[in-house]
């Protein structure tokens, strides 16, 4: 089972889904489903739902990987919630936690050969915005947050 339990509330125009998901590279395709699933909901076009999905599956692959480093009795806490305007998914894991400010640049010229450290550069250009905090005693929680395009009529 790639999943623990899962809970999904709707009302009115907001979803809610709440899971927790194995410490396995598997969990980022459970992951982008769910999140894909409320985003398409919502309305966002095809261009969005695709770049959301990267997102999602790399903050879901760098929780699963250097968060709780694949350890099976770790998992990673998936939470979806959306409003008329904007969708919200906070990725939560249970490692050691890391500091943000210290990662470098993958498009410095240093750093263009680098076979890791593109993720979080790519999660924060396909989104509106990313938060990420460091939780006590343990853990890293990433907080994307995409609004939804406002259609002229």
């Amino acid at each position: 089972m790639r999943f623990g339990h899962m809970t999904e509330q709707a009302a009115g125009d907001t979803v809610r889904v709440d899971t927790f998901l194995s410490s396995l590279l598997e969990s980022a395709d459970t992951a982008e489903q769910l999140v894909l699933n409320v985003a398409a909901g919502m309305g966002f076009d095809e261009e969005e739902l695709h770049r959301l999905g990267i997102a999602v599956r790399e903050t879901v692959v760098n929780a699963v990987v250097h968060g709780n480093r694949y350890n099976a009795r770790k998992k990673v806490h998936l939470v979806v919630a959306s409003s008329q305007d904007r969708l919200i998914i906070t990725v939560t894991d249970e490692g050691a936690g890391f500091d943000w400010t210290s990662l470098h640049d993958p498009v410095a010229a240093e750093n263009l050969l680098e076979q890791s450290g593109r993720g979080l550069f790519l999660v924060r250009s396909f989104v509106d915005q990313v938060d990420v905090r460091r939780l006590s005693p343990a853990g890293a929680e990433v907080r994307l947050v995409k609004h939804r395009k406002k259609v002229v009529a």
